[in-house]
């Protein structure tokens, strides 16, 4: 009797043997049906590729708002050094000209902006910088649909042709140059 007690205890194995089936299959249902959040990042439009060599046009200085970032996140503005908390307001002022200064834009389709950076520059500081000189344009954009439309300048609720008219008016134009070795700058 004991014999047919051991024999009844070997026989109550289980079949394990499409464990990795089912494994498998649970494993290709999570992939599919699991959804990958995308950074969005920053909105630039880039032109298009051309195997061209670029036109180059000499710009006047006058015209170009020049920022540089250096690799201890330092400012120079126009060859002059400037916190970033009066960026926005100068950029601003740089574009529009309103008092017909010699040394800023000759007008806002003239103005041009550009950025470089140090590869040692942190990227907080670049996106405060960018988000600065963008907050110029969009603030310069409401202003002008104030004055223009009586309404201000938002993307869902101005009809089209009125956003397009006022950025006929003040194109942003922002050139990025490639950045500069650490510690390099020129």
């Amino acid at each position: 009797m004991a014999k047919a007690k051991s024999k009844s205890r070997s026989n109550n194995e289980i079949n394990a043997s499409s464990m990795a089936d089912i494994a498998f299959l649970l494993l290709i249902f999570f992939l599919v049906t699991t959804t990958i959040v995308e950074d969005k990042g920053i909105t630039v439009k880039l032109p298009p590729w051309s195997e061209e060599e670029p036109d180059i046009t000499q710009l006047k200085t006058r015209n170009v708002y020049s920022v540089l970032v250096n690799a201890q996140n330092q400012l120079l503005v126009r060859g002059e050094p400037m916190d970033i908390r009066n960026l926005r307001e100068n950029a601003q002022e740089f574009i529009s000209n309103p008092y017909g200064r010699p040394d800023y834009a000759e007008k806002p389709t003239m103005a041009i902006i550009s950025l470089k950076n140090d590869r040692g520059t942190n990227y907080k500081t670049y996106l405060e910088v960018y988000n600065e000189l963008k907050g110029a344009y969009n603030d310069l954009w409401n202003d002008a649909s104030l004055k223009k439309y009586g309404v201000p300048y938002d993307e869902d609720k101005l009809p089209l042709a009125y956003r397009k008219a006022i950025k006929a008016e003040i194109p942003m134009v922002l050139s990025e140059a490639e950045p500069t070795a650490f510690g390099e700058e020129k």
